[in-house]
């Protein structure tokens, strides 16, 4: 999809003249599969809308173990800068699981974007509280469901993705072992969280 296209899907710009102005300041770049957009602890002061392709959002703790925080399916926006950097460094890696086309644009000049435009505004301000909605529901799944109802979440909130993604991503962002989600997937049971 192109990213003029995906933005005049939005209720709050599909009106308005600004969209031309707006996609033009994007910069769109196409990677391959298993390319690091962002790494955890990058400088990070951008924003990214997924046009085609898929990525993963990951953080590593000191030891190398790796958690999935997020999947993205294009075109979608990722989640927006504030909710994944501290202090201008991104808490997260963003890597591409298949051949993916992006655009991106500085957060600061998105900012002043949103400034001007009243339809931007109200673009970015949804955006950002659909990434949050989003991650409060993933905590509440994480929280208070069981590994098999966690799937049950999973399956109906992403529907589709666990045909798309590496089964050992959807275990780790479910909380789950690859075992125990192999377990689930053939209706099985077995522990309810990854150790």
């Amino acid at each position: 999809m192109n990213l003029r296209t995906f933005l005049m899907q939005s209720a709050d710009l599909s009106q308005g003249s600004c969209v031309e102005n707006f996609s033009a300041k994007w910069v769109e770049t196409g990677v391959d599969a298993k390319t690091q957009i962002v790494g955890q602890e990058d400088i990070c002061a951008d924003e990214f809308i997924l046009l085609n392709g898929c990525l993963s959002s990951t953080i590593s703790d000191p030891d190398g173990k790796e958690v999935c925080v997020g999947l993205y399916v294009g075109p979608c926006v990722v989640t927006p800068n504030i909710a994944r950097t501290r202090a201008g460094q991104s808490l997260v890696s963003i890597t591409a699981t298949t051949e993916a086309q992006i655009a991106r644009i500085n957060s600061d000049l998105l900012t002043e974007l949103m400034i001007a435009s009243e339809p931007i505004r109200n673009w970015a301000n949804s955006v950002l509280r659909d990434a949050l909605s989003h991650k409060a529901d993933r905590e509440w799944c994480l929280a208070a469901l069981g590994g098999s109802d966690r799937l049950m979440w999973f399956r109906e909130t992403y529907s589709g993705y666990e045909d798309i993604f590496n089964h050992a991503l959807i275990a780790s962002f479910l909380g789950v072992t690859p075992v125990t989600l192999s377990r689930l997937r053939h209706g099985g049971s077995g522990p309810e969280v990854s150790a």
